[in-house]
Parts: structure tokens; sequence; C-alpha cells
């Protein structure tokens, strides 16, 4: 169910176009009349692709993007998601023509004489749209955002298979027209994707958060990550070809190396249900999918959480079809999204995410508040506190947990009841020095 709306969006959405149609324009139409002027323009074509077939009437939903650009603006039920959608297209606007001056491409398909309706619609592109602008696909940066929002505000079936199938529809017609080559498609969501994850529909921006981070751990972790994507990126520029496909990966580790230093957990943009934001999932796809086969490989041993006491429970992130006997959980997992939705209280308001980076202590604020959503939560039944493996950032969790409501008289007692409770528990020093901290608060 959605929000009621505020009022007066439907004028701030018309002033919003007013300003970005005017400005698309002008951008796109000087860009591509400087473009077309130069003498080093060259393209980035597969082999593979000189059997692209062109179908004519997928000019239609090609065309189409242009209605649904202006019908994205009806939906948003608040100012902030508003201006953030607006400031998204914008963004990809931006990003997407100092692409085009900065590595033009063209497209180098000559297209046959298409007589009718359809050909009349080429026509019409072709007078304002030449083969010089091609990577990232502006088309396809904007589809992702308009999609973005209409799968937010589409619920009912079959009017949401029917949006989603029209979608991809569109994507696939900036081949099948002619208009892109390949390389284009996968650059575009990526640019459409990143103006997401600047400008989420909600929560802080992510420069809004930015802090420089103090722990020395969350530098050199940032530093691996970095050589990672910089390794990536040194095989996509001197082999090409397939390994084109390490962008992807090395977009991921650079932006988890990002939030190591600068951005913290947040960057990962996991909401209060326990879901990673569309952007940030497709951004960090490859790092997420290496996450999650990590905790399974590391657990597969032990994959049942392990009892502490009072109904509280201690193991990793249930996944689908797990942890439906629990009511409740404290989710300290920022990389992992929540994928099990258990049954009653824990389905609604039985699940608290106090996001904490992998390998990272939480400082003592959070474990402060890790505690309170603990003792909060139990009395609805059993409860399981989490993260990603179960074994450090969650069972520093249950042992301030036990410090703090006196269950444990100390530190180093209640880190022997979590070792008792779930073998294999790792708490560094760091982790200690925390824990002693909330001790002596106490």
């Amino acid at each position: 169910m959605n929000p009621p709306r505020e009022p007066g969006l439907i004028r701030r959405g018309v002033l919003w176009l007013l300003l970005l149609g005017p400005f698309f324009f002008l951008s796109y139409g000087l860009v591509n009349t400087h473009t077309a002027g130069r003498s080093d323009v060259g393209s980035l074509v597969f082999g593979w692709e000189q059997h692209m077939p062109l179908w004519p009437w997928t000019i239609i939903p090609y065309w189409s993007i242009d209605l649904l650009y202006g019908l994205s603006f009806l939906l948003p039920r608040t100012r902030r998601e508003m201006d953030r959608h607006a400031l998204a297209l914008l963004t990809a606007q931006v990003i997407s023509v100092s692409c085009f001056l900065l590595w033009p491409l063209r497209f180098t398909f000559e297209r046959p004489e298409i007589g009718g309706l359809y050909g009349g619609l080429f026509d019409v592109l072709m007078g304002f749209d030449k083969p010089y602008n091609q990577a990232p696909s502006l088309h396809i940066a904007l589809l992702v955002i308009i999609w973005a929002m209409f799968a937010r505000h589409v619920h009912r079936q079959p009017w949401r298979w029917a949006m989603h199938s029209w979608m991809a529809l569109i994507g696939v017609s900036v081949l099948t027209t002619w208009q892109h080559h390949f390389i284009d498609v996968p650059t575009g969501a990526l640019a459409g994707f990143a103006c997401l994850w600047l400008w989420p529909r909600q929560g802080l921006l992510p420069w809004q958060q930015a802090r420089l981070a103090r722990d020395r751990k969350c530098w050199r972790l940032a530093l691996y990550y970095g050589l990672g994507a910089l390794l990536c990126a040194l095989a996509v520029f001197t082999a090409g070809g397939a390994w084109l496909w390490l962008a992807w990966p090395g977009v991921a580790l650079l932006l988890v190396a990002l939030n190591y230093s600068v951005f913290g957990a947040g960057g990962f943009q996991k909401d209060t249900q326990g879901r990673l934001s569309a952007a940030a999932s497709w951004l960090m796809a490859p790092y997420l999918i290496g996450a999650w086969i990590n905790s399974r490989l590391w657990t597969w041993r032990r994959p049942q959480p392990d009892a502490v006491c009072d109904g509280v429970f201690l193991g990793r992130l249930p996944g689908r079809g797990e942890g439906g006997q629990f009511a409740a959980i404290v989710d300290l997992c920022a990389e992992l999204p929540r994928r099990s939705a258990g049954t009653g209280p824990f389905a609604q308001q039985g699940y608290r995410a106090l996001a904490t980076l992998d390998l990272i202590a939480p400082d003592s604020t959070l474990l402060h508040d890790a505690a309170a959503a603990i003792e909060q939560l139990r009395p609805q039944g059993p409860l399981l506190v989490c993260c990603a493996l179960g074994y450090s950032r969650s069972a520093s969790a249950v042992a301030a947990w036990l410090l703090l409501t006196g269950r444990c008289p100390d530190a180093e007692q209640a880190e022997q009841r979590v070792r008792q409770a779930r073998p294999g528990v790792v708490l560094h020093p760091a982790h200690r020095q925390v824990l002693q901290q909330l001790g002596a608060q106490r």
C-alpha cells in the first residue's frame, strides 16, 4: 500500500520537466553536433553483433521511453522521492554527455531504408539523434532510473508483469533498432544504477554520511579491495574482449573499498526491512555473490544457530526457508540482504537492522543499540542475533547484551558465555576493548 501523496507534487513534477526537457535536448544536441565534426571518433563492436537483427517495429518501444519519462513524475509520493528521481535523471544526463565528449564512439551499421509508420519514426529520430553518442547509452541509463520508479509503485498483477516486460523490451530495442552497439548497454546500466545509488529514494545521501575511516583495519581492507579493483581494470584495458566483463567486479570492489574507507556500512544501503537498494545490489552484485558463498562455506558444517540464554540465539543470517522458528531477529550484517521473512511478528515489527562492516569491530554506540534491541525484542519469542557467519559482529552484540543486562558481571565472562554457546566465535582485541568500555560505562 502506497503512503498518502504529499500536496503540490504534480506542479513540482511539471517544474522539473520544464527544467530537464530543455536541458536534455540542448546538451544532447550540442554534443551530437560537436562529435560529428571530430575526426578521432572510433567504435567498439564485437564480431557477433553482425548477426544482430533489425526489427523496425521495436522503434515503438524505443520511442515510448519519452512518454514513460514524463509519466514517472506522476508516481512519487513525497517531495524527497520526486526531487531525488529528478536529480538521478539529471545526473545520468551529465554523466552520459561527459562520456560522449571524453570517449566518443560511433555506431557502425548502415540501416537500410525503412518505409511506412516505422520509417517515419526512424526519420524523426535521426532528425536530432546522430550515431556518435554511444557508451554509456543514455537511453539505458534513463530506463534504469524510470524502471526503478515504476517498480516501486506498480504492485497489482498483471500490470506489474506487463510493466516489467515492456521495460525489458525498451532495453532490447536499443540493439534491434540499430541505435547502439552492445557495449553501450551494460555501461548505460552502470551509469543508471550509479545515479540511483547517488540519489536513493530514502535515507541519507552517500556524501551526507561520508567520513574518513579512523580504524586502520578499515583502510587495510579498503586497500585490498582497491587492489582487486585495479587488477580488474588492468585486465579490462589490456586484454579487452570477454575480459571487459571484469569491469563489473572491478566496480563492485572499488565501491566496497570506498565503503570501508569513506561511506561506512551505509554504502550498502540496507534499509530497515533488511533489503539492499536495487542500485547497491546490482553495482556490487559480484562482491555480494562472493560474500554469500563465503558465508555458506564457512558455516556449512554448523549452519544451525546456537542458544545462548533466555531465548536468544546466535548464528548466521538465515537464507530462504531458514529462520522460521524465530519470532524476532537482530541483524548486524551490512553486506547481505535479509532473505527470510519468517512468520508472525518477525515478518512485521520483529526485525531490527544494525548494519556493520564485515571484519570490523562495532563501536560502543552500535553495540549498546544492539543490546537494547535484543532486550526489547526478546519477549516476542525466540530471537536470532546474526551476521554473515554468526561468529564475530553478532557475537560481540550478544556479549554486549549479556554485559549490559547484568547477566554477566564483566566483559571476560560475557565472552566466555558466548564461546560456550557457539564454539568458533572470533573476538579480536578490538572487540574486547569495546566490550570493556561498555562494562566501564555500565
